[in-house]
């Protein structure tokens, strides 16, 4: 049976911010967004799993089950897949489908990357999780949904000192919106 891959999604500013410091991001201010909708329900087919570093974790877990409204399929996507969430203080996640995993990340998500049936184990948000993902050279894909934003505050894909080379761009894609999905496969 073939490997999860391991996909990092982020949203980001051209100038690769994908923190938000202040407000450059909010989805429910976007309009024209049915093509970008169709790509990332396109994308939630494919994960079998999610992996979140605690803090985005509770602000989907405050957020998204609440949501008895959503026609994107965010929310039944997000009730229905085996969520991952790092942490060494949160002993009960209280929302389904989730496990903590408070021992050290890099071989945690080696192990997590061999189970499954070959589909994908996404990563989103969750900075610091992902700047160890990339230090460790775990990812595979990276799915940046790029804003016509440029800023200086907040934090960067990648954490200092870290420069990735060998990357292939496999897709772009231009939104009605102006955001523009860049993939690049790191294997």
């Amino acid at each position: 049976m073939p490997d999860r891959r391991l996909v990092v999604t982020e949203n980001i500013t051209a100038n690769g911010v994908i923190e938000f410091v202040e407000p450059w991001f909010d989805p429910g201010q976007q309009d024209d967004v049915d093509d970008l909708l169709a790509v990332m329900q396109d994308q939630m087919k494919r994960e079998e799993a999610l992996l979140l570093g605690r803090q985005t974790f509770e602000d989907f877990r405050g957020y998204w089950p609440k949501q008895t409204d959503d026609t994107t399929g965010s929310t039944a996507h997000l009730n229905r897949v085996q969520k991952y969430v790092v942490s060494s203080t949160l002993t009960d996640p209280e929302w389904e489908n989730s496990t903590v995993l408070t021992g050290p990340l890099v071989p945690a998500v080696a192990e997590l990357k061999t189970q499954g049936s070959g589909g994908e184990l996404g990563v989103t948000g969750s900075i610091g999780v992902v700047h160890e993902l990339v230090r460790a050279d775990l990812v595979d894909e990276y799915r940046l949904f790029v804003f016509p934003v440029i800023t200086s505050l907040g934090r960067t894909l990648l954490p200092d000192g870290v420069t990735l080379r060998g990357l292939t761009l496999s897709e772009v894609t231009r939104f009605d919106s102006g955001v523009v999905l860049q993939v690049y496969t790191a294997r």
